[in-house]
């Protein structure tokens, strides 16, 4: 898109996205949140947080019952998401969503994203994904990641556990900034 004579977009706020439980919000599987202080403190100021959370938003409730990664070979990238007690499979509903909620964010201008670790939706790396022997290999990526790395192919996206390394948080930030300025030329 062309930048309209003045129209100064470099003041524009700096937009993240963001897995809701990171921010505090009670919105994990037991009704409780992952809030990190030190992401927030670090990058708070600086951005303005873009929040979602597939469970919550492709409709299953808080509490809820807990939802896993199990290995499926006839499956796209090989794993289906299901309810750990009762089995129901929520495969198709998430990748549904998740393909609809990526091209919405699209409209928000993201220059970053920042995931839940170990999340069967938004774990980028080393998810557990079950076997039906009932062990597990920490080799999956979670639905909804997937799909956002898929259509935001460039856009810089990491792990909230790896933003602890501080060499690591500083090139995110830096890729952030880099790609924001790339987004508006």
């Amino acid at each position: 898109t062309m930048i309209t004579p003045g129209k100064d977009t470099t003041h524009l706020p700096v937009r993240i996205g963001v897995s809701s439980c990171l921010l505090g919000e009670e919105v994990r599987f037991d009704g409780g949140h992952k809030r990190d202080s030190s992401l927030l403190q670090t990058l708070g100021s600086m951005v303005e947080w873009v929040s979602v959370c597939p469970e919550v938003e492709v409709g299953l409730g808080t509490p809820r019952e807990a939802i896993r990664l199990i290995r499926d070979r006839r499956e796209l990238n090989g794993v289906r998401l299901v309810t750990r007690q009762t089995g129901i499979d929520l495969t198709r509903r998430m990748r549904e969503y998740a393909r609809r909620r990526v091209r919405e964010l699209t409209k928000e201008r993201l220059s970053g994203y920042i995931l839940k670790k170990d999340s069967p939706t938004c774990g980028m790396e080393q998810v557990k994904v079950w076997d039906h022997r009932g062990t597990n290999e920490p080799n999956g990526r979670g639905i909804f990641a997937a799909e956002l790395l898929r259509q935001f192919p460039t856009m810089p996206v990491e792990e909230e556990g790896r933003l602890r390394d501080p060499r690591i948080r500083e090139n995110f930030i830096d890729r952030v900034f880099m790609y924001q300025q790339l987004r508006q030329l």
